[in-house]
């Protein structure tokens, strides 16, 4: 386009208004190495200035510097723009290429009406055009439609590098601590010794309980941290101790790279309509590569499959049909693992008297229908241990020694991470010292900082020290013989294990889930259950169903004047709770 042409757009009403120079580069990396893009870019002040404009009325607009123009979401300086030129304060807008402007064709074309409804003139390094014009905006379309065609195959030519990368295993990605790259960029664990017994303590707190919830409250009962690597910032890379949180556990648990497995596309992102981009996990089978046992891991797959297997079940315990749930404190045996009998659903737990009460609920709380079915458990509970300890006993041996085995190796564990927080501590202490006995003491602004590093690291390891020390007295440590022979000779009777009082009611629902896969009840004129076992056996049970208030004053008129004698003192749910528990 030549000067005349160009002239010959500009008006005196374009002149009475500001000229304004968006400025825009799309990384921080770009900004400091890429200087000549920008010169050239502050460089298109002369060519307003050719066209008629002062120097005075030539506004910047830089603030977008290192942000990317694929969407105007975050971009204020993009945003300022549009508003001056909506506002009508702009006589021209300028700009090295389309692409510095916007490269989302709906910003672009936004942009574009804008100024065609206030008469702004748009210019780059080919030419001067304005938007009211037919084919100067046809043009600017075309430019606005190759500058985000071309952003799309810059894209996909880095896609495609990765893509080809993460088929082979090779892709370098953000590895969860506890791994590390070695100078060939292979995976490894990493050679922090007290890192990888953080994790491996926590992997198997999680065998043992099947609870995140349960990892969370075994490292805060024993006064135990956790590692976590800076990701961003000045500090960024370092590894830092602190509190075990719930979401940190369900991220170890569920994130494959700890089996040794190496995997890539299991998230989709999507932009919304605000700008915003969210995420979501897909299905296993829809992610791009998943190749497993491709660098050293802290677990096998097949545990990691049992990990992932045990999370659902906790997942559907919070959901519509509560399948299943870890053993919690209350006094039900077998919650968790009981099922209803007339619609296969999942039983839930309540108490009633302190007594536990079995109830299936689903359809009653979704539909406002009666309740399935409802019985108290005690006497369900008390049937179902004695079935245990009578068919049983040659397996509570092992189930005995599993338990103590695990109390053990627990302790153990727990006492080698604090061991090496304290060594941890040392090492950092003897470090300071040497720094500061390296230094020059004539130097004092040095010295006086190596001196308070050094105290620092001295009161850390002091604390440490400390916190060390009062572990081991106030905490159970490893069995004693005396302990374990104790606990052996109790596991060669199954019942005196199971009733003994030192045993919580948690792990006794524990023992119940290593030795019974379901039980099942039916209520009709009696009470039905069906017991599966781990091996496959299965045994049916049968109670007498408890009477309701009615069926107790109909089976005795004596009944009639205790109840009566109940009534005057309490309710009627009370009185025939204990009028049921005088005759039951």
């Amino acid at each position: 386009m030549d000067a005349t042409a160009a002239a010959g757009k500009v008006t005196r009403e374009h002149l009475q208004r500001d000229a304004y120079l968006d400025i825009r580069q799309s990384t921080l990396k770009q900004v400091i190495n890429n200087t000549e893009s920008t010169t050239r870019q502050y460089a298109l002040r002369s060519r307003a200035i050719a066209l008629g404009w002062d120097h005075s009325q030539i506004i910047v607009i830089d603030t977008d510097q290192g942000q990317s123009g694929a969407s105007a979401e975050g971009r204020d300086g993009f945003q300022r723009l549009v508003a001056e030129v909506g506002m009508g304060h702009a006589g021209i807008v300028l700009g090295l290429e389309v692409s510095r402007l916007a490269r989302n064709n709906t910003d672009w074309h936004r942009l574009l009406e804008i100024c065609a409804l206030t008469g702004t003139l748009i210019l780059d390094e080919d030419g001067l055009y304005d938007p009211v014009n037919f084919n100067d905006r046809l043009l600017l379309g075309l430019k606005g439609t190759m500058s985000e065609a071309e952003l799309h195959l810059l894209k996909a030519r880095l896609r495609g590098g990765s893509l080809s990368k993460a088929r082979r295993g090779e892709l370098i990605q953000p590895l969860p601590v506890g791994l590390i790259y070695d100078h060939a960029d292979r995976v490894i664990l990493d050679p922090d010794a007290q890192v990888q017994q953080a994790i491996r303590h926590l992997l198997a707190t999680f065998a043992a309980t099947g609870s995140a919830y349960a990892v969370v409250k075994a490292f805060a009962d024993a006064g135990l941290t956790f590692p976590r690597r800076i990701r961003t910032g000045p500090n960024k890379g370092e590894l830092t101790w602190g509190i075990l949180q719930h979401h940190r556990v369900l991220q170890i648990l569920h994130n494959p790279r700890y089996a040794g497995a190496f995997f890539y596309g299991r998230r989709r992102e999507r932009r919304g309509p605000g700008g915003k981009t969210t995420s979501h996990v897909l299905p296993r089978e829809e992610w791009t590569v998943l190749i497993t046992d491709a660098h050293p891991g802290y677990l096998t797959w097949a545990e990691f499959e049992t990990n992932q297997a045990r999370l659902a079940e906790l997942a559907a315990a919070h959901g519509s049909d509560r399948k299943a749930s870890p053993p919690r404190e209350g006094t039900a045996l077998l919650q968790g693992v009981v099922s209803c009998g007339k619609c296969g659903r999942r039983m839930t737990v309540r108490y009633r008297h302190q007594k536990p009460v079995y109830l299936c609920q689903f359809e009653g709380i979704r539909n406002a229908v009666p309740i399935c079915q409802t019985m108290v458990g005690d006497q369900i509970d008390a049937a179902v241990g004695e079935l245990l300890l009578a068919t049983l006993t040659p397996l509570t041996l092992e189930v005995a020694l599993r338990v103590s085995d695990e109390l053990a190796a627990r302790a153990e564990e727990a006492d080698r991470l604090r061991a090496a927080g304290v060594e941890r501590a040392r090492y950092r202490a003897d470090l300071a010292r040497r720094r500061y006995l390296a230094v020059d003491p004539a130097n004092r602004l040095v010295a006086d900082t190596l001196e308070a590093d050094w105290n620092d690291a001295l009161r850390e390891l002091a604390e440490t020290t400390a916190e060390y020390e009062r572990a081991k007295h106030t905490t159970i440590g490893p069995l004693s013989p005396e302990t374990r022979a104790r606990i052996t000779a109790l596991a060669a009777g199954f019942p005196r294990l199971f009733n003994d009082p030192a045993t919580p009611i948690r792990e006794r629902k524990r023992m119940i889930r290593l030795l019974v896969t379901d039980v099942t009840l039916t209520k009709t004129d009696h009470i039905a259950i069906g017991v599966v076992l781990r091996g496959g056996q299965s045994h049916q049970l049968t109670l007498p169903r408890p009477l309701t208030a009615w069926e107790l004053r109909q089976t005795d008129p004596a009944v009639i004047t205790t109840l009566d004698e109940l009534l005057d003192e309490h309710t009627d749910a009370q009185s025939a709770a204990i009028l049921r528990g005088r005759l039951i």
